[in-house]
């Protein structure tokens, strides 16, 4: 593998780091050793757009002395309780507005880290070729979490075939906030994990673009999709408690996974429909969209 000067570089300055801190804690409380402070334990979904950066990670990090070692699993509330519980330093499964979510439902003290990519979204359907066919009761799939269940109903609204509260952001909308609905639509509500098996059953179904591209679906042939600066709470990050970005662990895994190899990986999957917008502030960014008071 091809590696980059500038980012090796910086790897390799984190892991000297982390080697003399953890030379410090042996000479200060004698157990802990330096091999532990240099291995990075992560949480991570079941996904090729999860699983294949952090191969590419591990690989990157083991030629400077850290060790990665990820779990992935299938399920969105595991990763948080067990970061919160301090089982693994990491998660990377969700986007910022479910983290935020997740965490004020479940009094947990967790903050974003750092991006890793962009997770647009878009309506499907394998019955009808537009947004105009779709019948009178026409059965819609959305997403049962809270975070996410407002993105379909903003599209189907954008596109003038429901009516909501405008005064609503997209992270709070819900079926509760639909002030006209003149076709009669049904909305199916089910698991984020289970939209490309649901698809099938229904009129149309509301899906990230990375598992409508597990079913061979792209943005192209999508109903409606979301722009830019619509998807922007829905970016995928790293997700840590409070302070995490800041440790010799955070900033070797950013430096990971944030890197040009991870980068090329990302423009070469599903034609690049992932971006890398690793230039954005997270802060910043919470900042616009989260909604206020």
């Amino acid at each position: 593998m091809t590696f980059d000067i500038t980012r090796r570089t910086a790897l390799r300055g984190l892991a000297a780091t982390a080697a003399i801190a953890g030379l410090a804690a042996t000479t200060g409380c004698g157990l802990a050793g330096a091999a532990e402070d240099k291995t990075i334990t992560i949480i991570a979904t079941e996904s090729a757009p999860y699983q294949e950066p952090l191969k590419i990670a591990k690989e990157l990090l083991a030629e400077e002395g850290w060790e990665l070692k990820p779990t992935f699993v299938t399920d969105i509330v595991q990763p948080n309780i067990a970061v919160a519980n301090g089982e693994y330093d990491a998660n990377f499964f969700q986007h910022g507005a479910y983290l935020e979510q997740f965490a004020a439902d479940n009094n947990l003290e967790l903050e974003a880290s750092f991006y890793v990519y962009s997770s647009p979204a878009g309506l499907w359907s394998e019955k009808h070729a537009s947004l105009e066919e779709l019948p009178d009761g026409a059965q819609i799939a959305l997403p049962v979490d809270p975070s996410n269940n407002g993105r379909g109903l903003k599209l189907l609204a954008q596109a003038g075939l429901i009516e909501v509260d405008e005064s609503k952001s997209v992270i709070e909308l819900s079926q509760r906030d639909i002030t006209a609905n003149p076709k009669n639509f049904e909305f199916v509500e089910v698991d984020q994990q289970s939209l490309a098996t649901t698809l099938p059953d229904v009129d149309a179904g509301f899906m990230f673009v990375r598992l409508a591209a597990e079913i061979g679906h792209t943005p192209a042939d999508a109903l409606a999709f979301e722009s830019i600066e619509e998807a922007l709470p829905y970016i995928c990050l790293v997700a840590g408690q409070p302070g995490f970005a800041e440790t010799e662990k955070g900033k070797a895994l950013q430096a990971a996974l944030q890197s040009p190899e991870v980068e090329a990986w990302f423009q070469d999957y599903i034609d690049g429909a992932l971006g890398t917008p690793w230039d954005r502030d997270v802060a910043a960014d919470f900042e616009q969209w989260k909604p206020k008071g």
